[in-house]
């Protein structure tokens, strides 16, 4: 064989080697690129199906914290809606009145009334000598006092009946009063006191044949919410009987001796003139209410109305 055929033989030979070895070692490239886009997505080929499960479940720890986390915010910011209701410093203003002139006790509830008299509550307390009856506070039904007795001073009328009746202590400081009268020479006389729910009931049935519901409501009030029903009022007139229940009683002598009077015995004019608005009655001078000597005084001295006193809802017609 020739020279030239050997070499020729030869180059031939080492271009078969060179493409054997480029033909077994060509997969380097094509795993260098799927590591490529491993790193890319920082997981392998292979483990993403793996590694989703593990970082789902990682993610479902995190909620499982989060509740955690979030119940310790959910206290810190409901402290806002704890602190009003569990600092004693914004209920402390009932504390630091008078118990007498906190709101009347009663139960809260709603009588389903509409207009400008609102709600109508029961008192809680009604044999308490400071209950709150008005056109806001009505009694128990059927309510009657279980200590109401005859006190010993002149009536327009010599029966024994229930309008003559008042409740135990109001009758004893009623005795003491017209007492006190009759020493500054003004003689007394009662025109109506305790009335029963059925009476009461009556009467406002026929107050309100005769003049209208309205009108009614001005000067008597509905069955339940009578002060005469509590056994703690009574009306008065002097004792000739003129102007008895009427508005004519207004600056007679009887009158201005009880306007200046009656709180040292522990009476009160109920319904005093110019607070029509907040008790819901006219004027009426003849009727007066026992609430005992403290509060009465209080009341005189700061020319308001129960009321006000009780810093209650005001009423209107």
């Amino acid at each position: 064989m020739s020279r030239t055929a050997k070499v020729i033989i030869l180059f031939i030979a080492v271009i078969a080697v060179g493409w054997g070895i480029g033909k077994y070692t060509s997969p380097s490239p094509s795993a260098s690129q799927e590591e490529g886009a491993s790193a890319g997505t920082g997981d392998g080929v292979l483990a993403p199906p793996v590694a989703d499960p593990e970082a789902s479940a990682e993610p479902s720890a995190v909620p499982v914290a989060t509740p955690q986390a979030t119940a310790a915010p959910q206290q810190t910011g409901s402290g806002t809606e704890d602190e009003p209701s569990a600092a004693p410093t914004a209920k402390p203003e009932p504390t630091e009145k008078p118990a007498a002139t906190s709101r009347p006790a009663a139960t809260a509830k709603p009588s389903g009334g509409s207009g400008s008299e609102g709600a109508e509550l029961t008192a809680a307390e009604p044999d308490s000598v400071t209950v709150m009856v008005n056109k806001q506070y009505k009694l128990p039904d059927g309510y009657k006092p279980a200590d109401l007795v005859y006190p010993e001073v002149p009536f327009l009328f010599s029966e024994k009946i229930e309008k003559r009746m008042m409740r135990k202590t109001a009758a004893s400081a009623l005795e003491k009063m017209f007492a006190g009268a009759k020493s500054d020479g003004i003689h007394l006389a009662g025109v109506s006191a305790y009335r029963s729910e059925k009476t009461q009931t009556t009467l406002f049935n026929n107050y309100v044949k005769r003049d209208g519901e309205d009108k009614a409501r001005t000067y008597s009030a509905v069955p339940g919410h009578s002060e005469h029903q509590t056994g703690l009022a009574i009306d008065i007139s002097g004792s000739d009987g003129k102007c008895a229940a009427e508005s004519c009683f207004g600056g007679t002598k009887e009158a201005e001796w009880l306007a200046a009077h009656a709180a040292e015995y522990g009476f009160i004019i109920r319904y005093p003139e110019g607070k029509q608005a907040i008790t819901g009655y006219k004027y009426e001078p003849w009727h007066v209410r026992y609430v005992g000597q403290e509060i009465a005084g209080d009341i005189a001295e700061r020319g308001i109305t129960l009321e006000e006193y009780y810093d209650a809802v005001p009423v209107s017609n």
